[in-house]
Protein backbone atom coordinates (compact mmCIF):
# COMPACT_ATOMS: atom_id res chain seq x y z
CA UNK A 1 0.00 0.00 0.00
CA UNK A 2 2.82 2.39 0.67
CA UNK A 3 4.72 1.88 -2.75
CA UNK A 4 0.86 2.75 -4.29
CA UNK A 5 0.88 5.59 -2.25
CA UNK A 6 4.72 6.56 -3.49
CA UNK A 7 3.47 6.37 -6.90
CA UNK A 8 0.52 8.35 -6.52
CA UNK A 9 2.69 10.97 -5.05
CA UNK A 10 5.40 10.78 -7.79
CA UNK A 11 2.04 11.09 -10.55
CA UNK A 12 0.70 14.29 -8.87
CA UNK A 13 4.46 15.69 -8.96
CA UNK A 14 4.55 14.94 -13.07
CA UNK A 15 0.86 16.56 -12.82
CA UNK A 16 1.93 19.68 -11.27
CA UNK A 17 5.16 20.20 -13.40
CA UNK A 18 3.24 19.66 -16.91
CA UNK A 19 0.99 22.37 -15.37
CA UNK A 20 3.57 25.02 -13.87
CA UNK A 21 5.84 24.13 -16.59
CA UNK A 22 3.16 25.18 -19.38
CA UNK A 23 1.77 28.46 -17.15
CA UNK A 24 4.82 29.77 -15.29
CA UNK A 25 5.66 32.57 -17.73
CA UNK A 26 2.07 34.78 -17.60
CA UNK A 27 3.57 38.25 -18.24
CA UNK A 28 2.11 39.73 -14.91
CA UNK A 29 4.33 42.28 -13.68
CA UNK A 30 7.44 44.43 -14.40
CA UNK A 31 10.58 43.69 -12.68
CA UNK A 32 9.68 40.71 -10.23
CA UNK A 33 7.99 37.65 -12.07
CA UNK A 34 5.36 36.61 -9.56
CA UNK A 35 3.74 33.75 -11.13
CA UNK A 36 7.07 31.11 -10.58
CA UNK A 37 7.34 32.67 -7.32
CA UNK A 38 3.80 31.71 -6.04
CA UNK A 39 4.24 28.03 -7.94
CA UNK A 40 7.43 28.00 -6.40
CA UNK A 41 4.89 28.19 -3.43
CA UNK A 42 2.45 26.23 -4.07
CA UNK A 43 5.24 23.28 -4.94
CA UNK A 44 6.81 24.01 -1.27
CA UNK A 45 3.42 23.47 0.26
CA UNK A 46 2.81 20.80 -1.59
CA UNK A 47 6.13 18.64 -1.33
CA UNK A 48 5.83 19.64 2.51
CA UNK A 49 2.42 18.57 2.80
CA UNK A 50 2.72 15.41 1.01
CA UNK A 51 6.08 15.00 3.40
CA UNK A 52 4.00 15.19 6.36
CA UNK A 53 1.07 13.28 5.51
CA UNK A 54 3.81 10.27 4.30
CA UNK A 55 5.76 10.55 7.80
CA UNK A 56 9.05 10.94 5.97
CA UNK A 57 11.50 12.86 4.18
CA UNK A 58 10.98 10.39 1.09
CA UNK A 59 7.79 11.65 1.22
CA UNK A 60 8.32 14.67 0.34
CA UNK A 61 11.48 13.56 -2.33
CA UNK A 62 8.96 11.13 -4.52
CA UNK A 63 6.39 14.26 -5.66
CA UNK A 64 9.60 16.45 -6.19
CA UNK A 65 11.42 13.93 -8.48
CA UNK A 66 8.55 13.84 -10.60
CA UNK A 67 8.43 17.72 -11.00
CA UNK A 68 12.00 17.95 -11.51
CA UNK A 69 11.80 15.21 -14.48
CA UNK A 70 9.20 17.16 -16.04
CA UNK A 71 11.14 20.49 -15.47
CA UNK A 72 14.31 19.54 -16.76
CA UNK A 73 12.84 18.01 -19.94
CA UNK A 74 10.61 21.32 -20.36
CA UNK A 75 13.91 23.16 -20.18
CA UNK A 76 15.93 21.11 -23.15
CA UNK A 77 16.65 22.34 -26.09
CA UNK A 78 14.26 20.23 -28.87
CA UNK A 79 15.22 19.52 -31.97
CA UNK A 80 13.00 21.70 -33.40
CA UNK A 81 14.06 24.38 -31.40
CA UNK A 82 11.33 24.59 -28.67
CA UNK A 83 12.03 25.34 -25.61
CA UNK A 84 9.04 25.23 -23.25
CA UNK A 85 11.02 26.60 -19.67
CA UNK A 86 12.91 29.38 -21.98
CA UNK A 87 16.33 30.95 -20.64
CA UNK A 88 14.58 34.01 -19.62
CA UNK A 89 13.74 35.76 -15.98
CA UNK A 90 10.76 34.00 -15.44
CA UNK A 91 12.27 30.32 -16.48
CA UNK A 92 14.76 31.74 -14.00
CA UNK A 93 12.79 31.82 -11.41
CA UNK A 94 10.56 29.00 -11.68
CA UNK A 95 13.21 26.38 -11.99
CA UNK A 96 15.69 27.93 -8.94
CA UNK A 97 12.57 28.78 -6.62
CA UNK A 98 11.29 25.30 -7.52
CA UNK A 99 14.58 23.41 -6.36
CA UNK A 100 15.00 25.70 -3.14
CA UNK A 101 11.40 24.43 -2.55
CA UNK A 102 12.39 20.70 -3.11
CA UNK A 103 15.34 21.04 -1.36
CA UNK A 104 13.60 23.32 1.79
CA UNK A 105 10.82 20.91 1.74
CA UNK A 106 12.53 17.43 2.58
CA UNK A 107 14.92 19.23 4.46
CA UNK A 108 11.94 20.39 6.73
CA UNK A 109 10.25 17.16 7.17
CA UNK A 110 11.44 15.60 10.79
CA UNK A 111 13.28 12.47 10.69
CA UNK A 112 11.46 9.28 12.16
CA UNK A 113 12.42 6.22 10.90
CA UNK A 114 16.35 6.91 10.40
CA UNK A 115 18.32 4.32 13.14
CA UNK A 116 20.89 7.23 12.77
CA UNK A 117 19.30 10.03 14.20
CA UNK A 118 16.72 7.99 16.60
CA UNK A 119 18.79 5.19 19.00
CA UNK A 120 17.42 5.96 21.71
CA UNK A 121 18.82 5.51 25.16
CA UNK A 122 19.64 2.08 26.48
CA UNK A 123 16.35 0.64 28.66
CA UNK A 124 15.32 -2.59 29.36
CA UNK A 125 14.77 -3.15 26.04
CA UNK A 126 18.20 -2.68 24.84
CA UNK A 127 20.86 -3.32 27.59
CA UNK A 128 23.79 -1.74 27.23
CA UNK A 129 26.88 -3.94 25.96
CA UNK A 130 30.06 -2.37 26.72
CA UNK A 131 32.34 -5.53 26.42
CA UNK A 132 31.44 -5.19 22.57
CA UNK A 133 30.08 -8.85 23.03
CA UNK A 134 33.27 -10.87 24.90
CA UNK A 135 33.13 -11.90 28.00
CA UNK A 136 35.93 -12.66 30.60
Amino acid sequence: MTGAAYGVLFVLGVAYGVVSGLEHSWPLGDYVPPIPIVLSAVLFGLLYGAGRLMGSKLGAFVPGLGWMLVAMMFSMKRPEGDLVVAADAPGYWYLGGGALALVAAVLLIPSTSSWLVHQGPPGKDRPMNISGGMSA
